[in-house]
């Protein structure tokens, strides 16, 4: 047996960990207050995985659960004490060579106060701050008006 590669984030209420095994079949998490177990069979192989984890604070073992995908395996762990930061997943401050942050997830929810917004509101919100204004006057533009012609208006000569 051999550990499989995950990676974890922090939220405000849950704490993620997915593994990435392609193909996993007999997957198995146990879920305790203060650790994590998940093991399975994956690839074309049937790779026998095994990963545990004591973890950083206690989650509450009812209310996660995980998600079997093709590609991975999603573990969303429901934190006991929630608004509090998790600064690594582990309870021990050692490296796991098999562990890594996803930074593509990862996001400082401690400092934002807009935490409650969705990202389409935030898109909407950018998108009425931009430009449109009416009541505006845009600075003249030199010639922006002005019918004559200039060296762009020149027939250019044929290729050959």
């Amino acid at each position: 047996m051999q550990p499989a590669s995950a990676k974890w984030y922090d939220r405000r209420d849950y704490v993620f960990l997915e593994f990435c095994v392609e193909d996993s079949k007999n997957v198995k998490t146990d879920f305790d207050k203060n650790k994590l177990t998940f093991s399975c069979l994956g690839g074309a192989d049937s790779v026998k995985y095994l990963n545990e984890v004591e973890l950083f604070q206690s989650i509450d073992p009812n209310a996660s659960k995980h998600k079997r995908t093709d590609r991975s395996v999603l573990c969303c762990l429901r934190k006991g004490e929630p608004g509090k930061s998790w600064p690594r997943l582990t309870k021990e401050k050692a490296k796991l060579n098999w562990l890594s942050v996803d930074f593509n997830n990862w996001k400082d929810w401690e400092d934002d106060s807009d935490e409650d917004m969705s990202n389409f509101d935030h898109f909407s919100e950018m998108m009425n701050n931009m430009g449109g204004d009416e009541d505006v006057d845009l600075p003249e533009v030199d010639g922006a008006d002005d019918d004559s012609p200039d060296s762009d208006d020149e027939k250019m000569p044929d290729l050959e």
